[in-house]
Formats: structure tokens, C-alpha cells, sequence
């Protein structure tokens, strides 16, 4: 066994700040980062012994659980016959077929690397065939770290965006204009300003990147009212959201047809992946067929494809009914645990994905978000890990549960839920 501190301390001597993600630095919750030796199920096993019952589920990869067998043979399989070849395998198409079952939207599919990889090429695609430059994106919403949607809004309520890291120009984030998340009348506005300058407009169906935020009703269905009148493409961010309940995405549930889809972590089964997809002849433009550039050496990854397609067949309507008794247990049990401490809380749920603020009223954009006490989610999140319980170490992550998280993990964790806040109650 190897101890926590140590082992962070070599890192930091190889590796920037000791990680390869910054969020896994733990600097918004405080403390040593744990290390991972291994995982089964709905454990997590660290270096130094200690398990975890998961709530991260490798930010959601994981929706049959840890080293799921059916996943575990696909992947050693594929691996015996080479790693990558660099050149077109029959499991792309498998994939892409299962895919295309499940999302009527899309008709033709092309695999990428990772969700930063398919939203910077779905805005590529759609800048080229629109022939426009301007993109809009909402406060809050997180595509990844492309310059053009690395950035936040400006002055006003909504305004061409502004750089949020070094590194981005002002020239590459000043074609993103801003949005409130759920405000139409911001969107309209923008388009009542340059509607014939606008490529596409892209969101996350479900906010998932500043906790778990749910469009309110005709939000959504506003959005694709007004690309229609305009000429623009809507592109749906549903690499959080995708294949997290049983009709495939958001987009299904609600009935919303987007122009082109990002879609990432499940299809991979927990392997590096990506892919983004939609009507026929917008994504035709893509090369060979088209003059949009993108190639990638390792796309279509022969052992990303296998794992993403064991897992997707997994995903029948018994995981399903797991998937969703796991997930309604954890929510009653947060609700129930903070009730019982006098603590503020609110839940929101989407199939097996949970959001967990400290309000007394669900968030509805990035402002009330901001509102919320996140200050008390670092006590929460020692406190739980101190019982065993392994959340995100930010505040505003969603949650995930898998088909291995029985009744008994769930209520172990609600149980320490209830001790946990209590205490931070009497902190208030």
C-alpha cells in the first residue's frame, strides 16, 4: 500500500500539479487528492486500502459500474488483435449502428477522441456549411477547452464572449456570444442583433457542468424554433446526458430533433472517445466527402469501439430499471437526510445523472447557481470521505450512479448523508 501524501508528492515532481485534469487537483474542496489503485462495481480502492463508494463514476463512463465483465472481455478481446490499426475496423460500424438505433437525429456519425475533440468539430462543421462565424453558447455551459468556447460572458447580460483562460485571443472568442441558460428572450435578443452572422447555437440540454440544471419548459424547444427561422444549426452537448436514460438523450424525451449531436464518455465504455453526428447532408461536409477538414490517427479506436459497444448492449431495459430504482433511492435519501437535519437542500435528477445543491430552490441559470451556498460543499465532501463515500471534488459536478449500486451502498450513503449534514447545519 501506498499513502496518499507520498504518492502525490511524486507526482508533483512529474506531473503539472501533480494531475492530469485540473478538477482532480481538489483545489475547490481542499486536501490531498486520493490515488486509485483499482475498482469493482461501485467501489473504488485507493493506493493506501481505504474504498469508496463511488458517486463520480470516471465523470460518468462508468454506468455499468467498474470492470464490468461484458466490458472487461470486449476490451482484453479487441486488445489481442492489436490495439490501433490506423485503419478502418468493423467495430465503428458496430457502434456507429448501435448509436444511430437509439438517436433518430443522426444519420451519419464521425468518432473523435474526446467531447472537446466532437464540440470543436461540430462547430467547425457548422461554421462551414452555414458560412457564418458567429457562435452562440450559454453562461455556464461547458463544451470542453477549445478556444471558441472556452469563454464567459462579458459586461452585459449578454455580449461577445471574453477569454476566461491565457492563451485564447480575443479574436477566437470574439465570434462566441453569450446566452443565459433558460432565457429565451437573451438568445432572441442576440439574434435580433446578428441573426445572419450566426453559425449554430449550441447547448447542454441539461446544464451538467455547474451541478445539474434542467431547461424549463419551451426553453429548449425556443431554441429550436428560432435556428429554424434563422437559417442557424442547434447543436446539442450531449456527452453528460447521452445514453443516462433509456430513450438515448434529452433530445428524444422531449421530442427536439438537434441539427448535430456530441456525444462522449458511455460510448466509450470508459475508454478515451468521442463522436459527434446528425442530418445527412450537414455532415457530409466533412472530409473526404467534404471540404470541412478533421482526421485523427487513433479515431475509431478499435478497443474504444469494442468497449463502447458492450456497454451500450448492456444498457437493456433491466439496467434501465436499476439504473433508475439506484438513482430515485439516492435522491430520496439526500432529500430525506437533509430534511432531517434542517439543512437547505435541492435535488435534481435525470435518469441515473443527480445534481445536489445547497438552496432551498432548484437553480435555474448560472447566477442562482452562484447563489447557492457551494462554501458548504467542501465539509461535505471530507465529511463523506471520511465515511467512505467518494462524490466530486467541486461543488457544482453532477453525481452518477451505475447499475452496481445496490439498495445497501445507496442507504449506507444516505445514512452518512444525514450525520454529515447535520453537522453542517449546526454550522449555519
Amino acid at each position: 500500500m501506498v499513502k496518499t501524501e507520498s504518492i502525490y508528492e511524486r507526482a508533483c515532481r512529474s506531473l503539472v500539479g501533480g494531475v492530469n485534469s485540473p478538477v482532480r487537483a481538489w483545489k475547490s474542496v481542499g486536501g490531498t487528492p486520493i490515488f486509485i489503485d483499482s475498482a469493482k462495481g461501485a467501489l473504488l480502492r485507493g493506493t493506501d486500502g481505504a474504498e469508496y463508494r463511488d458517486y463520480v463514476c470516471s465523470w460518468g463512463p462508468m454506468i455499468l459500474g467498474h470492470a464490468a465483465p461484458e466490458v472487461v472481455s470486449a476490451i482484453s478481446e479487441a486488445a489481442s488483435r492489436s490495439s490501433s490499426y490506423g485503419a478502418p475496423c468493423v467495430g465503428e460500424v458496430e457502434l456507429a449502428e448501435i448509436i444511430k438505433g437509439k438517436f433518430p437525429s443522426i444519420d451519419r456519425i464521425r468518432f473523435v477522441n474526446s467531447g472537446t475533440e466532437a464540440t470543436m468539430t461540430a462547430l467547425r462543421l457548422a461554421r462551414g456549411y452555414t458560412g457564418r462565424d458567429k457562435i452562440v453558447k450559454f453562461a455556464g455551459n461547458y463544451h470542453g477547452h477549445n478556444d471558441s468556447l472556452l469563454v464567459s460572458a462579458g459586461s452585459g447580460a449578454l455580449t461577445h464572449g471574453v477569454p476566461t483562460s491565457p492563451g485564447i485571443t480575443r479574436a477566437a472568442a470574439g465570434d462566441t456570444m453569450v446566452a443565459q441558460f433558460n432565457s429565451l428572450s437573451s438568445v432572441r435578443q442576440i439574434f435580433t442583433d446578428c441573426a445572419a452572422q450566426i453559425a449554430a447555437v449550441i447547448v447542454e440540454p441539461w446544464a451538467g457542468n455547474m451541478g445539474l440544471v434542467p431547461p424549463e419548459p419551451g426553453f429548449l424547444e425556443g431554441i429550436r424554433e428560432i435556428t429554424e427561422e434563422s437559417g442557424s444549426l442547434l447543436i446539442f452537448d450531449e456527452v453528460i446526458t447521452g445514453f443516462r436514460v433509456p430513450e438515448g438523450g434529452v433530445q428524444n424525451i422531449l421530442g427536439i430533433a438537434p441539427d448535430i449531436t456530441c456525444l462522449g464518455k458511455i460510448i466509450g465504455g470508459g475508454l478515451p472517445v468521442g463522436a459527434l453526428g446528425g442530418r445527412a447532408d450537414i455532415m457530409e461536409r466533412l472530409s473526404p466527402n467534404g471540404p470541412v477538414y478533421q482526421a485523427g490517427t487513433l479515431s475509431g479506436n478499435p478497443l474504444a469501439m469494442a468497449a463502447g459497444a458492450a456497454t451500450l448492449k448492456g444498457l437493456t431495459k433491466a439496467a434501465y430499471d436499476k439504473l433508475e430504482s439506484a438513482a430515485s433511492r439516492l435522491e430520496r435519501g439526500l432529500r430525506s437526510a437533509a430534511k432531517g437535519a434542517g439543512l437547505p437542500l435541492s435535488v435534481s435528477r435525470l435518469g441515473s445523472v443527480l445534481g445536489l445543491f445547497f438552496s432551498d430552490s432548484l437553480p435555474i441559470d448560472l447566477p442562482s447557481v452562484q447563489a447557492t451556498r457551494g462554501d458548504l460543499y467542501p465539509d461535505f465532501f471530507h465529511g463523506m470521505l471520511e465515511r467512505g463515500d467518494y462524490f466530486a471534488p467541486s461543488a457544482f459536478e453532477a453525481m452518477f450512479v451505475s447499475t452496481a449500486h445496490s439498495n445497501e451502498i445507496i442507504d449506507a450513503t444516505a445514512a452518512n448523508a444525514e450525520f454529515v449534514f447535520t453537522k453542517l447545519a449546526a454550522s449555519l
